[in-house]
């Protein structure tokens, strides 16, 4: 790894850590407001998003960013972070211990890099995945430092297969897989790239849900699955914050028709 993506990988755990031990402070003790959308924020997600936006500005002074809580606008920059600075909210309010700070580092309009932080859990997962970029970094993904990759085993009643809260649709007599629903697209699918789940599906994500996690899925071998609109590239001057990007994620690409009829059924 060059010194440019060891800078990158740095940068992103020391920042997320320092906001992470913030975050935990107020975990459980903060109330939400309901956006115009229909999601929660809190002053926790206001404050963690600022101070992530001025790191990044400090460090990457020619680096564009991309925020739920801000700069929703993408600003075509070479680089971009996309930020979501509390993804699982009500998770957070409610003092549920599954929540994230994630990360996605855009370049020419397509994620690269991505780190996702836990820090209930204590869990940092990230990746490098160029793509068709033309970059050289190989591509890897890893939990805590140690590589990770997406499980090869078949479905089954003791595999699991996680649900968004709207895509309860899919539940039907014989679905091949245990269902689970754990409130955070992010680790929704880094359950999949940990081997921990063989699919999952989120019906209404936003880039910034999916940004970090769309890298560290594919390089842990993942197949990334959307279901309406391609994410990336994203669009110079275009505003994200109404657009939601529909997506299924397996394990193996050889899953797809697995699943595929079951998903059929879910109205998006």
């Amino acid at each position: 790894m060059n010194d440019f993506w060891t800078t990158i990988l740095h940068f992103a755990q020391t920042t997320t850590t320092a906001v992470g031990k913030q975050l935990m402070q107020d975990f459980g003790r903060v109330q939400a407001s309901q956006k115009a959308d229909g999601s929660l924020v809190t002053q926790a997600d206001k404050w963690a998003d600022q101070e992530i936006c001025q790191s990044i500005a400090a460090h990457f002074p020619d680096h564009g960013i991309l925020s739920e809580e801000s700069n929703k606008v993408f600003p075509g920059t070479e680089w971009c972070w996309v930020i979501d600075p509390l993804d699982g909210t009500t998770n957070f309010t409610r003092g549920i211990p599954i929540w994230s700070i994630s990360l996605g580092l855009l370049y020419k309009g397509s994620p690269v890099f991505g780190y996702v932080y836990l820090p209930p859990l204590n869990q940092c997962f990230h990746g490098f995945w160029p793509g068709s970029s033309g970059l050289t970094t190989p591509p890897g993904a890893f939990l805590n430092h140690h590589p990770i990759h997406s499980s090869g085993d078949s479905p089954s009643k003791n595999h699991f297969f996680n649900l968004c809260s709207r895509s309860t649709s899919l539940i039907q007599t014989g679905f091949p897989c245990k269902i689970r629903m754990l409130g955070v697209a992010s680790y929704n699918f880094l359950a999949v790239a940990a081997g921990a789940a063989l699919g999952g599906i989120e019906a209404t994500p936003k880039v910034w849900d999916i940004a970090g996690a769309w890298v560290i899925v594919q390089a842990a071998g993942g197949s990334w699955i959307s279901l309406q609109d391609q994410p990336f590239p994203l669009l110079s001057a275009t505003d994200y914050s109404d657009r939601s990007f529909p997506t299924f994620v397996v394990s193996r690409g050889e899953l797809v028709p697995v699943f595929t009829p079951f998903i059929e059924s879910l109205k998006i």
